[in-house]
């Protein structure tokens, strides 16, 4: 498996004015190397390696709702999950079947075998990041909550236009562990330090039981949970997020959050491309999906959206300015 990009150490040197400011709702994530990876959960997290990974800005939650309409509305962008699907792509699917749409998570009545994605998991038409959970859904999108149902393709679009990047792989998981060394959680040892809970990520029997108030799963509002050493939130559990890194770990017939990996081929294999995807989200459970950590990692396909994936951004310098 071809490890993921290896940045260099950040120069040390500064201007004499001192390090610029971070972009408005950017913090500065300082370049070092850390251990990347880990031995002790799913096996697409090893080898644990040193990287190295410059320094950077990136954004202190995913990008919001609010943040997303903004651009919709300046752009008139139009999401994969909006726009009429190639029947070419999918041989031998019903005409009537392919409508603009998105997948979209749904509790079950009650225990469920877990290897079976498509007892929780529906393909809902019309269903896209304004109404996260479809038409008719209990809740439309919230400003403050994390955009989802948006596919690569649309990430890449919004951080073209607010003139960043998305994150690597590494950045990102350099970004998540927030100075701390092969700690499992983002925020340290412990999963709930003191019975804290740190994370908006699934309390509960999964994906049937969920132990909250509203005892509805979904998205909370960005920054609701103690950020990390860097002042960065949500790097672990509410939404996915999106990196540049293709992801090639998936072993047939494996399971994800999201599906087989027979839906989500690799570009060696199949027509549809991979990039990993990195958080966790508020579906990830104790008893399942256990990826709510800095090292955790999945595959997705470029063309997917979901009513828990969503991303942030990144900024790196220019060549030879001071950081």
């Amino acid at each position: 498996m071809p490890h993921p990009t290896t940045l260099h150490p950040e120069p040390t040197g500064t201007s004499a004015r001192g390090p610029a400011p971070s972009p408005k709702g950017m913090v500065r994530v300082p370049g070092g190397s850390f251990l990347m990876g880990s031995e002790d959960f799913y096996p697409e997290e090893r080898p644990v390696r040193r990287v190295g990974v410059d320094g950077f800005w990136m954004d202190v939650h995913p990008v919001t709702v609010g943040a997303f309409r903004r651009f919709v509305k300046a752009t008139g962008y139009v999401t994969v999950a909006e726009r009429p699907l190639d029947p070419a792509r999918y041989p031998g699917a019903d005409p009537a079947l392919l409508v603009p749409g998105a997948l979209v998570f749904r509790m079950t009545s009650g225990p469920v075998p877990l290897d079976d994605y498509r007892r929780w998991w529906q393909y809902v038409p019309g269903a896209d990041w304004r109404r996260p959970h479809g038409p008719g859904g209990a809740e439309g999108a919230r400003d403050t909550h994390p955009v989802t149902q948006v596919a690569y393709e649309d990430a890449l679009a919004y951080a073209a236009w607010a003139g960043r990047s998305l994150p690597t792989e590494a950045e990102w998981e350099y970004a998540a562990r927030g100075g701390l060394q092969a700690a499992p959680y983002v925020w340290g040892n412990e999963r709930e330090p003191r019975g804290r809970r740190m994370a908006n990520i699934w309390y509960g029997d999964f994906p049937w039981r969920l132990d909250t108030p509203s005892g509805r799963p979904g998205t909370t509002a960005v920054g609701r949970y103690p950020g990390n050493g860097y002042g960065l939130h949500d790097m672990a559990g509410n939404v996915w997020e999106w990196t540049t890194d293709h992801y090639t770990a998936l072993r047939p017939g494996a399971a994800s959050c999201c599906g087989p990996a027979s839906a989500q081929l690799d570009p060696a294999e199949g027509q549809f491309t991979q990039r990993t995807v990195k958080g966790g989200s508020h579906l990830c459970a104790a008893s399942y999906c256990v990826r709510y950590r800095p090292a955790a990692r999945q595959g997705e396909s470029t063309d997917t959206s979901t009513s828990h994936l969503g991303f942030r951004c990144v900024l790196r310098p220019e060549p030879g300015c001071a950081q």
